[in-house]
């Protein structure tokens, strides 16, 4: 039948025309594009709670530096988006309410130790191309700060051999494909001369350490019964990626070499950082 068949409590009745499509679906709109930039759906409210949540604090703002006030206020919104995703994905989910396993924690290590050992590669390898007198500072930063971290993948395996698993497990496990694009990612950007839109990557990341490291870490030793060396990496990164880092992420973002077009490609980075960071999440043991 070429009709719309509509049931009564009596009788079918038999529509020689469908419903108006409009009407019919007028209550599933899709939206192609929901993260596209708008700031005509921003209020001020808004942009005051971005603020008060964000990693470089409030005050961040407080400024007559146009440029460091439009980074300040894009970041912080970033930084709201990237809280939102994170706790959308089911691994966080169960660490934050308390039902992560010892097995699914495993998983999780596992997985981390891959991205976590490129680390330190990729900051080396964006300092040996920092290439203007005027970064010889943020050079050397960038270098102690790789010595600093470079070994860090190595806490990931021993808590992992502590839990139960086995070392060669763990240094054998490739990359899930969230991870290889997010690696693939950050070795790109690292290929490009004076990249200081990678200061929107460290945001990111560097965010994570301050903000979410401790947080989770006693969530699953709570959950799982574990002795501080079991979360040693959470616990390490709580403690060292909060106020003397981004102390220092805050003065490089305030600097007059950070122009308008620098500024925005630190905040298309640390975009592209925030999602690749909840895909490798989003795909654990998915190689």
């Amino acid at each position: 039948l070429g009709d719309l068949c509509v049931s009564t409590s009596t009788s079918p009745v038999f529509l020689s025309e469908p419903p108006d499509q409009h009407t019919l679906f007028k209550d599933r709109k899709m939206i192609i594009n929901p993260y596209a930039n708008s700031e005509e759906q921003r209020s001020q409210q808004d942009i005051q709670l971005a603020l008060k949540k964000c990693p470089l604090g409030e005050d961040f703002a407080n400024t007559e530096n146009q440029i460091t006030r439009y980074l300040a206020v894009e970041l912080a919104l970033v930084w709201q988006d990237f809280n939102k995703r994170l706790s959308e994905i089911p691994v966080v989910q169960k660490i934050e309410n308390g039902s992560i396993s010892l097995d699914e924690y495993k998983i999780l290590l596992i997985n981390m130790r891959q991205q976590v050992a490129e680390g330190g590669r990729w900051i080396s390898r964006a300092a040996s191309i920092m290439e203007s007198d005027d970064l010889f500072t943020f050079r050397s930063m960038m270098i102690k700060h790789a010595f600093d971290e470079h070994r860090d993948y190595q806490m990931l395996e021993k808590m992992y051999v502590s839990i139960g698993g086995t070392m060669r497990a763990i240094k054998e496990r490739p990359r899930n494909i969230g991870s290889e694009a997010l690696t693939s990612y950050m070795f790109h950007q690292t290929s490009k001369t004076n990249p200081l839109h990678l200061f929107g990557a460290m945001f990111i990341i560097e965010g994570l350490g301050s903000c979410k490291a401790g947080e989770w870490g006693k969530a699953i030793q709570n959950a799982l019964d574990l002795e501080d060396k079991d979360i040693i990496f959470m616990l390490y990164h709580d403690e060292h990626d909060g106020d003397d880092h981004y102390q220092k992420l805050r003065l490089a973002l305030s600097l007059p070499f950070i122009s308008q077009e620098i500024a925005r490609e630190v905040v298309k980075t640390a975009k592209v950082v925030a999602r690749l960071y909840c895909l490798q999440l989003e795909e654990l043991d998915n190689f």
